[in-house]
């Protein structure tokens, strides 16, 4: 069952360190059955319960799940192995596609934004006790977040769309609950829901978003919770239509017990409606970051959602950090008074980008998938030769292996940085460098 390595430990923290050391170091693989308590208990001479106590902790921390009788193993893809770890390093002179960053020529100057919030901290100072939210910033988003369909509901802000999500999950569920999350998706969240001690239920997307049928066997699979992006999906860059909303609506009205929360990260990027799944539950919140149209090291986003969630967040936010610096908060009100982004032209410009590629990619036989945002999502027969041949190429890919759970093979190319003068060819160039690394593929659903 476990090779040549031997839990140690007498107490419940040390029996949990020696499982975790074995993790990380690779003695102990992901899939590997553990001994039951009981059997552990007497081959270390403890009581039962210090056993439990030792497993409990390393469910919470999303090193192994149990299975009822099943047993417990090493989770499939545990924390400690983060999907950030799966990368290709960039040899010096390769044309680097993998970052999924904006591109910082569409970012706004911050500067002047910046200078005036702390002008205005200077004349009037944040303190203990005072509003964890600006007043103006609550009233801007609130009025978008109404006029695109959202429920009304309190507003509170975190540092980016994962620390809301996080603290959203936390607030509702309990280790060993279930999350239905989009596969393939984002890495960050992939990683996140294991290392809450909480189990990923997949589920399929296409370029209309999560699949309604399997969406609705994960609910009555059990999956307490469903995580979907409304735009920009990372990384196949699918967004919710009208019609495909309401399949899911349809599909949720039959579970309205479920944690609904909604990731609308693509916000001032894309140039597709909002179609929100927001009210269908009883307990739901919907994340907008700043981070993708207004520069990733704002670490701002708003959340908004049922009243109940929201207190929940806000009062945990309390006992952590406080607050999201309310200068940061002000220089975010001055960029949306500005109109330091022009999100039409933002979204023109990668949709070029990513309608260019894909175009490309279309005359050589290879289908790619990508309706908004900045990214360009390719199924590919094999994944890690895909990679390999490209890189020899002198182009570097992300692997889709970041951004899947159970999704057949693909890779993905962010296309912000890629040259838009019809002068220069290197959209051409990098279709021809796809094709031929991975021949044509036919057109499928990506899971």
């Amino acid at each position: 069952m476990l090779g040549d390595y031997r839990i140690e430990g007498r107490r419940a923290a040390d029996i949990a360190a020696s499982v975790e050391r074995a993790v990380g170091s690779g003695e102990l693989e992901p899939g590997q059955l553990l001994p039951s308590m009981r059997e552990l208990a007497v081959r270390l001479g403890v009581n039962p319960n210090t056993v439990a106590a030792a497993y409990r902790t390393l469910r919470e921390r999303g090193v192994i799940e149990t299975d009822g009788r099943r047993g417990s193993r090493v989770r499939p893809r545990p924390a400690t192995t983060g999907r950030e770890y799966i990368r290709v390093d960039v040899p010096e002179g390769t044309r680097d596609l993998t970052g999924g960053n904006p591109d910082p020529a569409l970012l706004p100057p911050l500067a002047p934004a910046l200078a005036a919030a702390a002008e205005q901290g200077d004349r009037e100072p944040v303190l203990y006790g005072d509003a964890l939210v600006e007043p103006e910033l609550a009233r801007i988003a609130r009025a978008e977040l109404t006029a695109d369909g959202v429920p009304d509901g309190p507003v509170a802000v975190t540092s980016g769309s994962l620390d809301a999500v996080e603290r959203v999950l936390a607030a509702h569920l309990r280790p060993g609950d279930a999350v239905a999350v989009e596969d393939p998706g984002w890495g960050g969240l992939l990683d996140l829901v294991p290392a809450l001690g909480l189990r990923t239920v997949p589920v399929e997307v296409d370029d209309e978003g999560p699949l309604p049928e399997a969406v609705g066997r994960a609910l009555v699979g059990g999956a307490r919770a469903l995580v979907v992006t409304d735009r920009a999906q990372n990384p196949t860059g699918a967004a919710v239509t009208a019609p495909r909303a309401r399949a899911l609506r349809s599909v949720l009205e039959g579970h309205p017990e479920t944690l609904l929360i909604e990731d609308d990260h693509g916000y001032k990027i894309v140039d597709q409606p909002l179609h929100p799944l927001a009210g269908t539950t009883h307990s739901w919140a919907v994340v907008r970051s700043a981070a993708k149209a207004y520069g990733p090291d704002l670490r701002l986003a708003v959340l908004t959602g049922d009243p109940v969630t929201v207190d929940r967040v806000r009062g945990r936010q309390r006992l952590g950090p406080g607050w999201v610096s309310r200068l940061l908060q002000r220089a975010v009100v001055r960029l949306w008074a500005d109109g330091a982004v022009d999100g039409r032209a933002v979204a023109a410009a990668y949709g070029r980008r990513r309608d260019a590629l894909i175009a490309a990619l279309a005359r050589r036989g290879v289908a790619a998938h990508g309706r908004s945002g900045m990214n360009v999502w390719i199924p590919v027969p094999d994944e890690t030769g895909a990679v390999a041949r490209l890189l020899h190429a002198g182009w570097a890919v992300a692997p889709g292996a970041r951004f899947r759970t159970s999704a057949p093979p693909g890779i993905r190319i962010t296309v912000s940085s890629l040259a838009e003068d019809e002068r220069d060819d290197e959209i051409e160039r990098l279709a021809d460098a796809v094709a031929a690394a991975i021949g044509p593929a036919p057109a499928r659903r990506y899971g």
